[in-house]
């Protein structure tokens, strides 16, 4: 990248010296003048729109999965009579796991397409959520959960490269923030699916972990009939005819697999301080997801006294607040830049955290709903800037496993919170139960992770205005091309060839012809 974070960056005193010296310079925004939203997303065409809502369906039920567990777990640990701290750990081992899912996976949609990886890993959301509904004991929970962390760390790159990789550049950061707030859409469902289920059927928790293995199979169906991204087919008809043009033997397959395992050697080799880099930050990323969120039901519950119904509004508002802050900060990351855009929700993020554990009232509707609108905020861009980051021949791996890696980074956060909380007790509640100061732990991790977040933003890298500029070109070129006629095959093999097509109609007749080459 042109601002130093490529390879040999890290060896050069002279690159190092100029990249830390422009850290503050970078933050300028770009060129842009702020557009009407809805002029951006009208020139969306359908199959953009298919391709981000497949994506969308799936990280969304992504999270509703996950949130089975925080949501319910107060009747878990009733149910197999042990403590909070040793429920949690069915998130702990989820979060440790996801970053297993997410090689295997990813490096399968690299070489394959991201269509099918999506797919097999909503068919495991189906057999596991059902088996998380049969379990009896606590050691069958911690087993099933291992494994549902393996098809849950496998979907967020295939889903976040389906939804985003073929948008043009202006929609990015606005589909971006959306496709973000799938996470707190999924929270949104699991908290409302929560009050209509668990207090109200014989079969209590276990009915949410069934009714989530429904959707999953309709959201299969709906991936099934779509086609693969265009990206991925340009680029694999690109990796094909470089593996065509070394074939001795004809045996293309073979060379095909070898191209695709130098380029992703090559690109590893090249990106391997910005992959440390990105571990790092979404290890910040992910802990400010979980540690707002995922014991904010139990803290409303056991130590403000709030019911089921109240502990549901706040959770649910929060998340619309999240859902709002998604993909309004998002948009905005397109015009005034990515990361100035993610540190001034941190600096803002912040300064809510005392208004969002102090009321003992109602009020923390109020509360939750800003501080989420930033928690959500911070995460809006983070997809897209992900995607502009990583190199294009491990694209969805390397978004997947860096933020999978930094779910592990994060991924002890509820049960540091929930042991760190019972060493400070409260006085026990009107039936005698234990109550902790879930509160203070909150507000002490969150205040430390938004200045966690806030130093690597502003030392971190960002795309150049050139990049982005040559990013929208090459995404409009792409639309032009494919209107025009082009195939994606030849698009794929132009590339390779290092020519442009010129194509420019002027009947129908010339439309079905094949683009020739320019030298």
């Amino acid at each position: 990248m042109r601002n130093q974070m490529n390879a040999g960056w890290f060896y050069s005193p002279e690159q190092i010296v100029r990249y830390f010296a422009t850290r503050v310079t970078s933050l300028k925004p770009p060129k842009k003048k702020l557009r009407n939203p809805y002029e951006i997303l009208k020139e969306l065409t359908s199959h953009q729109w298919l391709m981000f809502s497949a994506g969308f369906l799936g990280w969304t039920w992504d999270s509703f999965d996950f949130f089975t567990v925080s949501m319910t777990i107060t009747e878990l640990s009733e149910e197999f009579g042990v403590s909070y701290s040793d429920v949690s750990w069915g998130m702990t081992v989820t979060l440790m796991l996801r970053s297993v899912g997410a090689v295997i996976f990813g490096i399968l949609a690299d070489r394959y397409g991201r269509k099918w990886p999506m797919i097999i890993n909503l068919a495991l959301f189906i057999v596991l959520e059902l088996c998380s509904g049969f379990c009896n004991t606590l050691p069958q929970f911690l087993g099933v959960r291992s494994l549902y962390g393996i098809a849950m760390g496998g979907l967020f790159g295939p889903a976040a490269a389906t939804a985003l990789e073929d948008l043009p550049y202006e929609a990015r950061g606005l589909l971006s923030g959306l496709f973000e707030m799938g996470y707190a859409t999924g929270y949104l469902l699991a908290a409302a699916f929560y009050r209509a289920l668990v207090p109200t059927t014989s079969r209590g928790w276990r009915s949410l972990f069934w009714f989530g293995a429904g959707p999953p199979l309709l959201i299969i169906i709906f991936r099934w009939y779509l086609p693969e991204t265009n990206h991925f087919q340009v680029m694999k008809a690109e990796r094909e005819a470089r593996a065509n043009a070394v074939a001795e033997n004809g045996d293309t397959k073979a060379k095909d697999f070898r191209v695709f395992i130098r380029d992703a050697g090559r690109a590893l080799r090249d990106n391997w301080v910005l992959f440390v880099y990105l571990i790092v930050l979404m290890t910040g990323f992910n802990s400010c997801s979980h540690g707002s969120q995922d014991f904010y039901p139990t803290f409303l519950k056991d130590q403000v006294g709030m019911d089921a119904t109240q502990t549901t509004v706040i959770t649910v508002v929060g998340q619309i607040g999240a859902l709002i802050g998604g993909c309004t900060i998002g948009y905005i990351s397109t015009f005034f830049g990515r990361r100035l855009t993610m540190m001034i929700s941190c600096l803002l993020g912040g300064a809510i955290i005392p208004a969002y554990i102090l009321p003992r009232n109602m009020s923390l509707v109020a509360s939750a709903f800003f501080e989420q609108v930033f928690v959500g905020g911070v995460w809006g861009p983070m997809p897209i800037h992900l995607l502009e980051l990583s190199p294009v021949a491990l694209r969805s791996l390397m978004v997947g496993l860096t933020y999978q890696l930094g779910n592990l980074g994060s991924s002890a956060s509820a049960t540091i919170q929930s042991i760190i909380g019972e060493r400070y007790p409260l006085p026990a509640g009107p039936d005698g139960k234990k109550r902790f100061n879930y509160g203070k732990v909150i507000a002490i991790f969150m205040g430390a992770v938004w200045a966690f977040i806030l130093f690597f933003l502003f030392w971190g890298p960002e795309m150049s205005e050139e990049e982005r500029q040559e990013e929208a070109d090459a995404a409009l070129r792409l639309e032009e091309l494919r209107a025009s006629g082009v195939s994606l095959a030849e698009i794929g093999e132009a590339q390779f060839r290092g020519k442009g097509i010129d194509r420019s109609p002027t009947n129908d007749e010339e439309k079905a012809e094949t683009g020739h080459f320019e030298n």
